[in-house]
Order: C-alpha cells, then structure tokens, then sequence
C-alpha cells in the first residue's frame, strides 16, 4: 500500500498524504507547500508517508 501512496504523493503530494493521515495539519501543510512549489509538496508528502510507514 505505502507504493501506491508513494506514486500519488508524485502525481499529486496532498492526496498521498490524505490517505496516509488524513484531514490533519500534515494535510493542510502539504497543501500549502505544494501550492508554493510542487516540489516542497512532494519531498513532504513522501516524507510523512515513510515516517508514518511503520505505523
């Protein structure tokens, strides 16, 4: 599962991140971070998805 979410966080970083924690303030936080530059909304997202990977 942490694949799929990974190749959404490369498509499109918030949507990775809703599936990993949801509506929390990671989600909105990429979502700041991707509209200032796609790439910050990416290295977060895949960030939190392998932090939270083991949970």
């Amino acid at each position: 599962m942490s694949i799929i979410r990974i190749v959404l966080a490369i498509i499109l970083p918030p949507l990775g991140v809703f599936f990993t924690v949801g509506l929390g303030k990671h989600f909105w936080i990429n979502i700041l971070l991707t509209l200032l530059g796609f790439i910050p909304g990416i290295v977060h997202a895949v960030w939190i998805i392998a932090k939270n990977d083991g949970n």
